[in-house]
């Protein structure tokens, strides 16, 4: 019997004491000081991300079309790939700009040798006898890279 009353009694105690505990706990969230606060998450934003590809890609197109003229002796078809090899630079320095790190790890490692390549295209088309070769390989690095990363 000492041992049931005993038994009885422990129970008695935790069950005080968790509502004690509970009672002290409820409606005072604002007096305990925060010791961890959650890491910042300021991640590419995905809308961001597929309109600067979507920009690269109609860029992309119409350097393609550009190059699928006939017209190369003409000076403003000069000026026209080099404008565009000029705007698809910016859309990629604008991409890279972008915290592509932890959720695009190959952008980061095939970005830094395409805007090389549009660099040398871009220098290529603007002498005084252009070479369209590089531009021309510009025009068809999407798809190798998609291909590649799918």
């Amino acid at each position: 019997m000492n041992n049931r009353i005993y038994k009885v009694f422990l129970q008695l105690l935790i069950l005080t004491g968790t509502a004690l505990m509970l009672a002290s706990c409820n409606g005072n969230e604002d007096s305990f000081p925060q010791v961890a606060s959650p890491p910042p998450f300021d991640y590419a934003n995905g809308e961001e991300l597929r309109s600067g590809m979507h920009q690269l890609a109609f860029a992309l197109l119409r350097l393609d079309a550009d190059l699928s003229s006939e017209d190369d002796e003409n000076p403003s078809y000069q000026q026209s790939v080099v404008d565009n090899l000029d705007k698809i630079e910016r859309i990629v320095e604008g991409i890279q700009n972008r915290d592509l790190n932890s959720k695009h790890p190959f952008l980061v490692e095939n970005m830094d040798k395409f805007k090389a390549d549009v660099s040398r295209a871009k220098w290529n088309a603007q002498r005084k006898t252009p070479n369209y070769y590089m531009a021309g390989r510009i025009s068809g690095a999407c798809v190798s890279c998609h291909q590649e990363n799918s």
